[in-house]
């Protein structure tokens, strides 16, 4: 099984179809950037189309599967068919359900890496509290990390604003994979608990993955290239 380490950076391609999807992908084709793609594109072109766009950049297969073990089972071993870098499961599937990706993984010999989404960096605290969750958003992100540890993953995704307490709680031996990263003075968007690149790499984040600021740019592939030197050791 390869331990090559992942680009520092992701990019999210929301994008609507392959045709717009695969010209952001050439443009930012060897500066050494990975390729997010989640549920829109993949509902909309399916493997095959996934499979064409990120045939020479390493790939991250947003999919936040969530459902019974054996399901989320079967779905891993599909989606191992692209060779994703990472792949994305709810830790809120709780741990017999991660561990059940975490073993397909390793029953295949496979090189990806499932990784857990914590809490959406779409919600707040107040999101948390009016779906009855109790206690503080970092408490929480923090109980899923470690659900998703003991279930054998290689990381979780979480914002920015949880990468200290994360980091603190789960070592070093975690992957802390994290997107709500924006450059200083762009929108927030849909996203609540934002950072910049600098910032969230100087809290201990290994991962960055950012979309609209990269791909809505002029000029994506210069947009990208700043990206990577403001997260350069």
């Amino acid at each position: 099984m390869s331990e090559r380490p992942p680009p520092r950076l992701f990019v999210a391609l929301d994008l609507p179809n392959a045709t717009e999807a695969g010209r952001m992908a050439k443009k930012l084709a060897g500066i050494g950037v990975g390729l997010k793609i989640g549920l829109e594109l993949f509902v909309a072109e399916g493997p095959a189309g996934v499979r064409a766009l990120a045939a020479d950049q390493p790939l991250f297969l947003d999919l936040k599967l969530h459902d019974i073990p054996n399901t989320v089972a079967g779905a891993v071993k599909s989606a191992l068919a692209l060779g994703p870098t990472f792949l994305t499961v709810h830790a809120g599937g709780g741990r017999a359900m991660m561990q059940a990706a975490a073993e397909t993984v390793l029953a295949a010999r496979a090189s990806s890496r499932v990784i857990a989404v914590t809490v959406l960096t779409s919600l707040d605290q107040s999101d948390l509290s009016e779906g009855g969750i109790q206690g503080g958003l970092a408490d929480h992100a923090v109980r899923m990390a470690r659900l998703a540890k003991a279930a054998g993953l290689a990381g979780v995704v979480c914002s920015p604003h949880e990468v200290k307490p994360l980091r603190a709680a789960l070592g070093r031996d975690m992957l802390l994979v994290v997107p709500g990263v924006r450059p200083a003075g762009a929108a927030a968007g849909d996203q609540k608990r934002v950072m910049t690149p600098a910032e969230a790499r100087a809290a201990g984040a290994d991962v960055l993955v950012i979309g609209r600021p990269i791909v809505q740019a002029p000029d994506p592939r210069a947009a990208a290239r700043a990206m990577i030197e403001q997260i350069a050791d």
